[in-house]
């Protein structure tokens, strides 16, 4: 039997397993005997590059082991993963739920949204700052990735999260349904961009130290490379999340920390 291959985004790592997206993000959500609970994110990786990679890394293609067991999750790198994994290995992006429920994301194109002027992004892999910006999506992940700026990665994953009427006025109210904490400080930041013409970016908070906010996720995920390397991991409608992703949906609210 041969194993899917696993790009872990939480934390970042190449993982082999004999277990299907679904059955393997229960397994990480949860563990073995259902005791563990915790979020995870990962992307599978097509079969012709786990069959490469397998390869030239001079391994079993089927990783079975002696006695002919599978194997649940077989960790094969945990240094720069991202970043030596080509954006045309990446299959489909899993969101896994607290208890297990997994969502799949495929690739899909992405429209530059005319509005709103600001925008808040969460970094996933390398690194997990929450920052502001007045570039969108491609404009941000283009600019990470730029090598020939002071401060650069050659990969990133991210995904924008809602700001709502905060994302044309920082001084906007009724804006109490954001989950987010500190939301002063939040409006400091954007006061920032808005008042220093010229910069595009400001950071939030330094590392992410909560869930994924599942339900603040606003138009999918995104992932960067240097060269202009660019995916985007588009999220279902509202209207499909609340129908045909219902029991995602409703448990993606139930473990949402505040």
């Amino acid at each position: 039997m041969k194993p899917y291959l696993y790009l872990s985004l939480m934390p970042e790592s190449l993982v082999a397993s004999h277990l299907a997206p679904a059955e393997f993000g229960a397994y990480l959500a949860t563990g073995n005997q259902k005791r563990a609970r915790g979020q995870a994110l990962f992307f599978k990786l097509t079969d012709a590059y786990a069959e490469q990679f397998l390869k030239a890394k001079s391994l079993a293609p089927t990783l079975e082991r002696p006695e002919g067991t599978s194997r649940r999750s077989d960790y094969l790198a945990v240094y720069r993963v991202l970043e030596q994994t080509p954006l045309e290995a990446l299959e489909s992006l899993h969101l896994t739920t607290h208890d297990g429920r997994v969502l799949d994301l495929k690739p899909g194109a992405f429209k530059v949204d005319p509005g709103p002027r600001f925008h808040l992004y969460q970094e996933f892999c390398p690194v997990t700052p929450r920052v502001v910006s007045e570039l969108n999506p491609q404009e941000f992940a283009a600019t990470i990735t730029d090598t020939t700026k002071d401060v650069s990665m050659p990969a990133i994953v991210f995904a924008e999260l809602k700001l709502n009427r905060l994302g044309d006025d920082p001084e906007a109210a009724g804006v109490d349904n954001l989950p987010y904490p500190n939301i002063e400080h939040l409006r400091d930041c954007l006061r920032e961009l808005r008042s220093k013409p010229g910069k595009q970016t400001k950071t939030v908070i330094r590392y992410l130290h909560q869930d994924v906010l599942f339900r603040t996720l606003l138009g999918g995920f995104f992932v960067g490379k240097t060269g202009g390397g660019f995916l985007h991991f588009p999220m279902p409608s509202r209207e499909d999340l609340e129908s045909i992703y219902y029991p995602w949906w409703r448990s993606a609210q139930s473990s949402f920390v505040d």
